[in-house]
């Protein structure tokens, strides 16, 4: 069977790809439903983009390598292709939009969009064996137990990166680069729990409260969490992608408030009460008893002078904390790393070394924030490339 264009993976960035390529397109997928991680993600709900969308908001070994598309393909286009869909979405917190009913309405818009361009879709289909005859890609497939081969002109990778392996992510994209001779960013797991040694935060399990974590000189102020395994939470997740192995975190547990000058004010009002009741306004008080002994919060605040209070309100703010590690890829959202910017053409994802091979979405060495981003890597980087191939035949 030959086609134009032989698309692996039927996730966000492949369908979308295959919803701009132009007829001649095949997806194939050795899942049993597309748009598995969209099914999945928000809840149940999909935050398929973020209203505050740039460029600074990707790590990347090239920070520039993503403004390109992201420029060409924007959130607010996204969501004039979920109005046209008739699907009603609200803003969450922090710009994520969700949507108002399940996240299969996402999935079953791009499925519409994919067969309007006229593409096909094989799931239950997997890749035995692939090669580059000098002119097009021969692909044996194995299609719900039988084999097939598919010759094409061009080949997409777009099969994501290793996180969450029970939804049956692997390292293909990287496998595939690598045959053809394109170089690979080191992997890791990003947006992922922390964890540490046993039993250090079992006691507060369960407890949420907004802090300030900063790591690698990136800061994020949203919820923690602690868990019987260590700490996780939307701001535990945003640091993690920053986060080296041996280096600390730092968590300011108020950064709405200024505690030096509170504890001073109520110092003046109220000297004769206990600093842990004075502190119990503002902070947890099961944090505060598992703190107690590592800050000294003991005492009436009358008996403690200024530069006391200077210290204590500079460790609250700046609680250094060391990982044991992370979750790793059973849990992690996104992988950091992947197929290097400088192998591809930033306006089509094409590699340089040869041509007709390409590659989108999370198989790239570009990663987002938590919060919809890398749902927009995917929608932009599946757009430019579907683009560059249908105007490459003569498409639109």
């Amino acid at each position: 069977m030959q086609v134009e264009t032989l698309i692996l993976g039927a996730g966000a960035a492949g369908m979308m790809c295959a919803a701009h390529t132009g007829p001649g397109t095949l997806v194939v997928d050795h899942a049993r439903a597309p748009g598995e991680k969209i099914r999945i993600s928000g809840g149940g709900r999909c935050n398929f983009t973020n209203l505050g969308v740039e460029p600074g908001c990707f790590l990347s070994g090239n920070p520039h390598f993503a403004k390109s598309a992201l420029a060409r393909y924007t959130q607010w286009d996204f969501l004039d292709l979920v109005g046209r869909h008739g699907i009603a979405w609200h803003e969450k917190t922090l710009g994520q939009l969700f949507c108002d009913g399940k996240a299969t309405q996402i999935v079953a818009m791009l499925m519409r969009e994919m067969e309007a361009a006229g593409a096909e879709l094989w799931l239950g289909t997997s890749l035995t064996e692939l090669s580059h005859d000098g002119e097009r890609f021969v692909a044996r497939l194995t299609r719900e137990g039988a084999p097939r081969e598919v010759s094409a002109r061009n080949l997409v990778l777009a099969t994501g990166g290793k996180s969450i392996p029970k939804m049956g992510a692997t390292g293909l994209a990287y496998d595939i680069a690598t045959q053809f001779g394109l170089a690979i960013v080191p992997t890791r797991a990003g947006l992922v729990p922390f964890t540490f040694p046993e039993g250090r935060f079992a006691a507060l399990s369960g407890l949420s409260l907004p802090v300030r974590a900063s790591a690698d000189g990136a800061s994020f102020d949203e919820a923690m969490l602690f868990t019987h395994r260590g700490l996780s939470g939307p701001a535990m997740l945003q640091v993690s992608s920053y986060w080296r192995e041996g280096e600390p975190i730092l968590v300011d547990l108020s950064p709405a408030r200024d505690l030096a000058e509170a504890l001073r004010d109520a110092r003046a009002t109220a000297g004769r009460r206990a600093l842990s009741t004075v502190l119990g306004q503002w902070l947890p008080s099961k944090l505060l008893t598992h703190l107690g002994e590592t800050f000294g919060l003991s005492g009436n605040l009358a008996d403690l002078p200024d530069r006391r209070l200077l210290a204590l309100a500079d460790a609250l703010h700046g609680w250094e904390l060391r990982p044991q590690g992370t979750e790793g890829w059973r849990t992690a959202e996104v992988t950091l790393g992947g197929i290097d910017t400088a192998e591809l053409s930033s306006k089509t994802f094409e590699a340089r070394a040869l041509p007709g091979l390409f590659a989108i979405g999370e198989a790239v060495d570009v990663t987002g924030w938590l919060g919809g981003y890398n749902f927009q890597w995917a929608w932009s980087s599946g757009v430019a490339c579907g683009r560059a191939i249908a105007a490459r035949r003569g498409g639109t």
